[in-house]
């Protein structure tokens, strides 16, 4: 019964760490709209994205030097790490 129970709680982990995955993915891929309200001549600040890649490359760092490498959290972070640098780069261009 035991061993059923862990199964259950990895498969519940997987798909919770898959839609976190997703998640994060989408909310990366969302500074397209700033990057072009940006090239369009209405600039935000480049703060937030700048320290979104620092924080997305300090998760991406994590995954990768994990003992055992962390694949979501690798793949999920390093859009960031561009995004936030194209939108920070293209807020003060």
């Amino acid at each position: 019964m035991r061993v059923k129970k862990e199964v259950n709680r990895l498969a519940e982990v997987k798909v919770v760490g898959d839609f976190a995955t997703v998640a994060c993915l989408v909310m990366y891929v969302s500074y397209i709209g700033q990057i072009l309200a940006n090239l369009n001549g209405h600039p935000v600040s480049p703060a937030q994205p700048i320290f979104a890649a620092i924080n997305a490359a300090l998760w991406v760092g994590y995954g990768w030097l994990k003992p055992q490498k962390d694949w979501r959290v690798i793949i999920a972070n390093f859009p960031g790490i561009i995004f936030g640098i194209l939108t920070a780069l293209t807020a003060m261009i």
